[in-house]
C-alpha cells in the first residue's frame, strides 16, 4: 500500500507530456559511513519524489536531485542522521538552459544533436565513404524506430569492436562521444588511431535508446528509460531502465519492482523491445568480436563486469584491471581527467541486468568488455556543457586506442 500511494502521488509525474521544468531543484551529494546511512538512502530511493542521479553504497558519493517542497524535508533528514551533505547544483534549470543556449546554433561536436541529426550524420557516412561504411539497423523500439548504427570495414578478416552509447536517455555525453570517436576512426590522419582503426571492424551504435533519447529533448531532459507503457490498474508508468533489463543475473541486486522507478529493471528479462532486439543483432556479429564497450555518464570510472550480486569478476579479470589501469593512465595525459578502474559492486554499487554483463556472460569469448562511466564527476552531472564533447571525445578516444594496442601488442 505505501508503494502504490507514492506511485498515485506522482501519477502525473509518469503520463505528462508537457515539457518538464526543474526549477530551483538542487542536487546534494553525500557519503554514506554507516549502514544506518545506507538503508536510510534506500528507502529513500524508493520514494520516486526523489531523483538519484547515483545508486547508493558505503562509502562512495551519492547524488540526489531534490525539487524545491521537499528541500526542508530532506535537509532534515540528513540532520537526523548527523550525515552531512553539500549542494552540487543550486538550481538544475540553469545547467539546462545554458544547455539549450548552446545547442541552438551547434555544430556536430560543438552541440548536442538530436536522433534525427545523428541519423542524418550516420546516412552521410555512409555515402562518403561506400566502400566503408554501412548502415545497419541493430533493433527496433517501442514507439517504432530503429536502432540504427553503421559498420566500418577497411579489410577483410579482421576482429571487430562493438561501441555501444545511449541506453540511458539522458546521459548526452554518451552519444555525442561515440559519434566523435567515429568520426576520428574515419578522418583522423594520427598514425596510430589509423593503425588501431583500420585492424577491427567496427560496429558503432551511437544511441540504443532511441524513445528515451527524443523524449529527453522534447519533454523531460532527465529521462533515463525506454517508453514502454506498464499499467498497473489506475496508475500508468512508462519506461524500463534498458540497463537492468539484459537477460544475465536479471534483477539480481540493484534493480527496483517499482515501474515508476528509474532503476525498474521490467518485468522479465529482455522485456523491452530495445534490449531484446539489440541482443538479437549483437549474437549475429558477436563470433567477430574481440572488444565490446559501452559508454555511459557520469562517474569518471572504467568499469569491469560483472555489476550482479555475488561478485563474479571475468575469467581474465587481472588482464582487463591491467589494460583498463594503463588505458586510463593514458586518459589522463590528454586533458588531465582522472579516471578509476574496478569491478561495478566494488567501484561504484551492484546493478545487475546491464548490457556488458549479458555480454561478457554470454559471450566469454570476447577479450576486452568495459563500461566508460564518462564526464564529470557531479559538478554538471548528466547536463555536461557542450563545450566539453571534444575533450572528453579526445581522451575517451586515446583510452580506446590504448586498449587495442594492448591486445595486439603494439602500445
Amino acid at each position: 500500500m505505501k508503494v502504490i500511494l507514492l506511485l498515485v502521488a506522482v501519477v502525473a509525474l509518469c503520463l505528462g507530456e508537457e515539457i518538464q521544468r526543474f526549477d530551483n531543484f538542487k542536487v546534494y551529494q553525500v557519503v554514506p559511513t554507516t549502514h544506518a546511512h545506507l538503508e536510510a538512502l534506500r528507502q529513500l530511493e524508493r520514494n520516486v519524489n526523489y531523483n538519484f542521479w547515483s545508486e547508493p553504497a558505503l562509502n562512495t558519493y551519492v547524488d540526489i536531485m531534490v525539487s524545491p517542497h521537499l528541500k526542508y524535508d530532506f535537509e532534515n533528514l540528513l540532520h537526523s542522521l548527523n550525515l552531512p551533505g553539500k549542494v552540487l547544483i543550486e538550481d538544475v534549470q540553469d545547467l539546462i538552459n545554458n544547455e539549450q543556449n548552446r545547442t541552438v546554433t551547434r555544430q556536430m561536436f560543438n552541440g548536442y544533436q538530436t536522433l534525427d541529426e545523428i541519423y542524418d550524420w550516420l546516412r552521410s557516412l555512409e555515402s562518403t565513404y561506400p566502400n566503408n561504411v554501412k548502415v545497419v539497423v541493430g533493433g527496433q523500439t517501442y514507439e517504432g524506430r530503429q536502432i540504427l548504427g553503421v559498420h566500418v570495414s577497411f579489410k577483410e578478416g579482421n576482429k571487430a569492436v562493438f561501441l555501444e552509447g545511449g541506453i540511458h536517455a539522458r546521459e548526452w555525453i554518451a552519444p555525442a562521444t561515440v559519434t566523435y570517436i567515429l568520426h576520428q576512426l574515419l578522418t583522423s590522419s594520427d598514425p596510430a588511431v589509423r593503425a588501431v582503426a583500420e585492424s577491427r571492424d567496427w560496429y558503432v551504435f551511437p544511441s540504443v535508446n532511441p524513445d528515451g533519447y527524443v523524449y529527453s529533448h522534447t519533454t523531460n531532459r532527465l529521462w533515463r528509460k525506454t517508453r514502454k507503457l506498464y499499467n498497473m490498474g489506475s496508475i500508468k508508468c512508462y519506461g524500463a531502465d534498458p540497463n537492468r533489463n539484459w537477460g544475465y543475473h536479471w534483477m539480481e541486486g540493484g534493480a527496483s519492482d517499482i515501474p515508476c522507478l528509474d532503476t525498474f529493471g521490467g518485468d522479465a528479462p529482455f522485456s523491452e523491445i530495445e534490449t531484446k532486439s539489440l541482443s538479437e543483432y549483437i549474437n549475429t556479429v558477436a563470433p567477430q568480436l574481440d572488444v565490446y564497450l559501452g559508454f555511459h555518464s557520469f562517474s569518471q570510472l572504467l568499469l569491469v563486469p560483472f555489476g550482479h550480486e555475488g561478485l563474479e569478476v571475468p575469467e581474465n579479470n587481472n588482464e582487463l584491471f591491467t589494460i583498463g589501469k594503463q588505458a586510463i593512465d593514458k586518459l589522463a595525459e590528454r586533458h588531465g581527467t582522472i579516471y578509476q578502474v574496478g569491478n561495478i559492486p566494488e567501484i561504484i554499487y551492484i546493478a545487475s541486468g546491464g548490457s556488458t554483463d549479458w555480454v561478457a556472460g554470454t559471450h566469454r569469448h570476447i577479450r576486452l568488455v568495459y563500461t566508460f562511466e564518462l564526464r564529470d564527476t557531479g559538478r554538471y552531472g548528466f547536463v555536461l556543457p557542450s563545450n566539453q564533447i571534444i575533450p572528453t571525445g579526445e581522451e575517451t578516444l586515446d583510452a580506446v586506442v590504448s586498449m587495442i594496442q594492448q591486445i595486439d601488442g603494439t602500445a
